[in-house]
């Protein structure tokens, strides 16, 4: 899909297409963490990004649907959050360089060559001791969970997100698994399987 298919399906409905809870994955990796700088690539209406901002971070939120950003936007300025939503392809998107201190890539599926030129841009984007975090659908999801795209050629799994980023030094994998999410059907729950990938730039001796 591109831009403007999903600019069609974020204005299909006023609803949030995502709901406004952020990502449960995401929300767990870094409720810990103080406060700092975050960028939030393919954010979508921004469910991560208002998320993070809530909790006193400064974010970048960066999607290419101008629709997506536009349902976003007020959120964070009806309740003076500190988000800078900024339209672009997060696949040309000049990620600033060691920079942030947390940076998110949740349910952003792409080619595995341009996955991995994104991935790379974004660990780039940290700054010492800055967490990555990479969340998405499993390739295992299509034949053993529910939802999610069916092109496996667009699915990841920890391991292809682990390779993605060999050879850049400084950075430390603090997590790469499967996990699992119950989804709600009307055949009842069902499990979902995603992937998650937790990375760390580790800070220059002294």
């Amino acid at each position: 899909m591109d831009a403007a298919d999903w600019d069609a399906r974020y204005t299909a409905t006023a609803e949030l297409e995502w709901g406004a809870e952020p990502n449960r994955w995401v929300a767990a990796e870094l409720a810990d963490l103080p406060p700092g700088r975050a960028c939030d690539l393919g954010a979508g209406e921004g469910r991560n990004a208002l998320w993070l901002a809530s909790r006193g971070w400064e974010v970048t939120a960066v999607d290419f649907s101008g629709a997506a950003l536009d349902k976003g936007r007020p959120l964070a300025e009806a309740r003076s959050l500190p988000v800078s939503w900024v339209r672009a392809d997060v696949r040309r998107y000049a990620v600033e360089a060691r920079a942030y201190d947390a940076v998110v890539l949740a349910y952003l599926h792409l080619s595995g060559a341009e996955r991995r030129t994104v991935v790379r841009a974004a660990a780039e984007g940290l700054a010492p001791a800055g967490v990555l975090i990479v969340v998405g659908h499993d390739t295992t999801n299509v034949a053993e969970g529910v939802g999610g795209p069916q092109d496996t050629a667009v699915l990841f799994t920890p391991e292809d997100v682990v390779a993605d980023l060999a050879a850049l030094p400084g950075l430390a994998v603090e997590r790469a698994e499967r996990v699992r999410r119950t989804v709600q059907r009307d055949e009842g729950p069902r499990e979902a399987i995603d992937a998650l990938v937790r990375v760390r730039r580790t800070p220059a001796p002294k």
